[in-house]
């Protein structure tokens, strides 16, 4: 009798486990579909991002990632000096040689397609990077603030100018997003499921490949999980140490490998731009410039929701992080809005805080579903709080995609197709060095000149491109005595203006003008871009 006792049990316990069983199974499922369409949809969105990107930001964007895949992929294109002295990991650039020789493949490698190829590429990237934000959002406040930080990051401008370019910030923004994710000292201490700080320290390690710099993120993150880890031997002998070694050492394999010798390239990096303040050379800012105008531009009508964020949702982990990395850039002389792009997100992530605050003051204390059922409709506060970030955010992000020093694009656009008619024999660039994409969108192997910009290693030493704008005519003379003259050149109308009487005398006249800009950024107002071909 007790046996057969014993039987009914286990019987009935089988039964009852089996609905518990079945609900953990459908969860899982909806808790992949659910992400799934948050992929997708933030997929689409970020390729319809990346096909309205028509203007130029950044030289790096172009000449650090597809000018390099394209001499890989096809033979040709420029090496910068970063590349001759050993300063770049071919790393980032590899991401795009495949693409490329589908294209050539496939013979699709046109001059549209090889403009926006690369772009839409990274914006598979940067879906990747969303999807990720949300889930670390998700699984720190739930359901409500994981939307509306998505909504932030959808909606804010300098995301939607920026996040889709092929910049190596901009992949080091996807890797970052994805190792937080993983990093178990970032989360609470009661929510450590599927939690692999491996893959964590991976995908750190696959960033600082990328931009050595990343490492600045990763050093907080690093000594933050061990001062909370119980395992510190393990983790610093039998996880940091194998696995940064095995990144480090295949990427120097890479880098052996194209570059034809051993080049350590994070050691060269943190030479130039740390030990001999290499970057300097580009222009320096004030020490508070993040704090004042270049992050707080970047975040724009979001600031306050952010600050608000950081104050109630009481995560120093993240906040920390934030003041960290804003902080160290902050000491280094040169500054770009590009290098604190990784942690633009972890502010958005506030702000969506602060948003799913204002829709229902307890969704944001809530960790779990429940948080995105407790409100049935949006409230005049969230009405008016979304029409303002929309009205502040969605016209910055056009006229800087748009419109904003477009011109540098356009004119290549237009040579390529020139070229593909014959029309064009060689081009000569006088214009601030690296103002416009070259060969990865030329997509053409014919001679092509513009004005060196290679630091010199004694400082007030003017560089080509300097002398040029400093007297163009006489440089410009000067350049035609020993050089036989292209038969295209492409200006600044800023130059143009002083240069015309003496390229008419050389025989060129205006073939095409295509608009830039309308206010000045770095130099006079560039406002239009102007190609002068040579009549025969």
């Amino acid at each position: 009798m007790r046996r057969r006792h014993s039987s009914n049990n286990d019987a009935d316990k089988q039964k009852s486990k089996a609905p518990t069983s079945s609900k953990l199974d459908s969860e899982h499922s909806s808790f992949c579909c659910s992400h799934k369409r948050i992929f997708l949809l933030c997929l689409a969105f970020r390729m319809v991002n990346s096909v309205l990107v028509q203007t130029y930001f950044n030289p790096d964007e172009h000449w650090q990632g597809p000018e390099i895949a394209h001499r890989v992929a096809f033979g040709y294109g420029h090496l910068t000096w970063e590349w001759k002295q050993g300063i770049r990991s071919y790393l980032h650039p590899m991401f795009f040689v495949p693409l490329y020789r589908l294209l050539a493949l496939l013979h699709l490698d046109n001059p549209w397609v090889m403009m926006r190829a690369p772009r839409l590429l990274q914006s598979v990237f940067s879906a990747v990077g969303d999807l990720y934000l949300y889930k670390l959002s998700k699984i720190l406040f739930g359901d409500s603030v994981a939307k509306w930080t998505l909504f932030s990051q959808l909606s804010n401008w300098f995301m939607f100018y920026c996040f889709s370019r092929t910049l190596s910030n901009s992949l080091e923004t996807v890797l970052t997003l994805v190792s937080l994710y993983f990093w178990p000292c970032m989360r609470s201490s009661s929510n450590y499921s599927f939690v692999s700080r491996k893959w964590g320290l991976a995908v750190a390690a696959v960033a600082c490949a990328i931009r050595p710099t990343s490492a600045i993120t990763w050093l907080y993150v690093g000594l933050l999980e061990l001062l909370k880890s119980h395992d510190r031997f393990k983790f610093i002998f039998l996880e940091v140490a194998p696995i940064g070694i095995l990144v480090l050492g295949l990427t120097c394999l890479l880098d052996r490998f194209m570059y034809g010798t051993w080049v350590l390239v994070p050691l060269n990096f943190l030479k130039f731009n740390f030990l001999s303040s290499g970057g300097d050379y580009y222009g320096t800012h004030k020490w508070h410039w993040y704090f004042t105008q270049g992050f707080t531009v970047m975040i724009l009508s979001y600031l306050p929701f952010c600050i608000a964020g950081i104050i109630y949702s009481k995560q120093w982990k993240f906040s920390g992080l934030l003041a960290w990395v804003l902080g160290f850039y902050s000491l280094l002389g040169h500054k770009e809005f590009r290098f604190v792009l990784p942690v633009l997100p972890i502010a958005l992530m506030f702000s969506g805080y602060s948003l799913a605050a204002i829709e229902d003051p307890r969704s944001a204390r809530y960790k779990g579903k429940e948080s995105s059922k407790t409100h049935t409709r949006c409230s005049p506060k969230m009405g008016i709080a979304i029409l303002f970030l929309l009205a502040t955010n969605i016209p910055m992000a056009l006229y800087m995609s748009l419109i904003h020093q477009r011109g540098p694009e356009d004119v290549m656009n237009h040579l390529a197709r020139e070229v593909r008619h014959g029309k064009v024999n060689s081009i000569l660039f006088l214009t601030p060095c690296h103002a416009t994409p070259y060969y990865s969108m030329l997509h053409h192997n014919l001679p092509m000149q513009f004005l060196d910009c290679t630091p010199s290693e004694e400082k007030g030493v003017p560089d080509e491109s300097d002398r040029f704008l400093m007297d163009p005519v006489s440089f410009v003379s000067e350049y035609a005595k020993n050089v036989s003259m292209a038969s295209h050149i492409v200006l600044f109308d800023s130059e143009e203006q002083k240069l015309k009487n003496l390229l008419i005398s050389f025989n060129y006249g205006e073939e095409k003008r295509f608009f830039n800009a309308h206010f000045k950024v770095d130099r006079d107002l560039q406002a239009s871009v102007v190609v002068y071909v040579r009549r025969r």
